[in-house]
């Protein structure tokens, strides 16, 4: 049972061991940023269709850094963490404290949120001072601020999910890239999928959740159409995620 007095505790003490790894939390940052200058230094100065709708490249590199910043904060790095603390003992340890494991997870949630948050707006800032890209303003805000809450919150159902079947902390990074790496470029993360995308990239990218969750977000940068379909489907993989995880996810080290 979620305690909020102990989950709120744990949340501060979370962040604060965070930022006091500047390295850790320099990295989470810097590769969003990084990304969305080398791909709009290389492909960001021409314009194109997107769904209908004329698009700077340079504004949808801004909303597509934005959507792999959540899901680098929420996915990658919240499966990396928790497969590490499973193995050094620490999620064992905090089952013998007076710290409900169900509000140490949510602290940790919480955390990922905050993070994916701040590389969010760090990453629209960013990109509206040097690229002039829009930002999400009125109903599309709204529609953006629903597609964000669901995609971390899924997405972070997904990263319990997977490190559940992670056989050890040395095989997390390996783990954790490979479910999630190809389906960035297939999803359209890195490269925009133009009318001459093979149809199977097509449908591998519509049967997963990220193009959906990519879709989304771009409609407050992009001003293309927003579907609620796309909420529904990350939602039903978080939910998929969040079964996965009640079944599998263990406190056990397996080292």
């Amino acid at each position: 049972m979620i305690n909020l007095r102990r989950t709120l505790y744990q949340l501060r003490y979370t962040n604060l061991a965070y930022w006091r790894n500047p390295s850790s939390a320099l990295f989470t940052f810097a590769f969003p940023l990084m990304f969305l200058v080398i791909f709009t230094s290389l492909l960001g100065r021409h314009t194109f269709m997107l769904n209908g709708h004329l698009t700077h490249q340079t504004t949808y590199y801004v909303a597509a850094m934005a959507s792999y910043g959540l899901i680098s904060a929420c996915y990658v790095n919240l499966a990396m963490v928790m497969t590490f603390q499973r193995d050094t003992g620490i999620l064992k340890r905090v089952q013998g404290t007076p710290m409900p494991p169900a509000s140490y997870l949510a602290a940790r949630v919480l955390h990922a949120l905050a993070v994916a948050g701040l590389l969010i707006v760090i990453t629209a800032a960013f990109g509206r001072v040097f690229y002039q890209a829009d930002m999400p303003t009125g109903l599309a805000l709204v529609r953006f601020l629903a597609m964000f809450l669901v995609g971390a919150l899924s997405f972070s159902a997904l990263a319990f999910a997977v490190s559940s079947i992670i056989p050890n902390a040395d095989a997390a990074p390996a783990v954790v890239n490979i479910t999630i790496m190809p389906l960035l470029f297939l999803s359209g993360i890195f490269i925009p999928l133009g009318d001459h995308t093979p149809t199977w990239i097509v449908w591998v990218g519509k049967f997963f959740p990220v193009r959906h969750f990519a879709e989304g977000m771009q409609s407050g940068f992009l001003g293309t159409a927003f579907h609620w379909s796309d909420v529904a489907v990350v939602a039903i993989w978080g939910a998929v995620g969040l079964v996965v995880a009640a079944r599998r996810f263990n406190v056990e080290p397996r080292v």
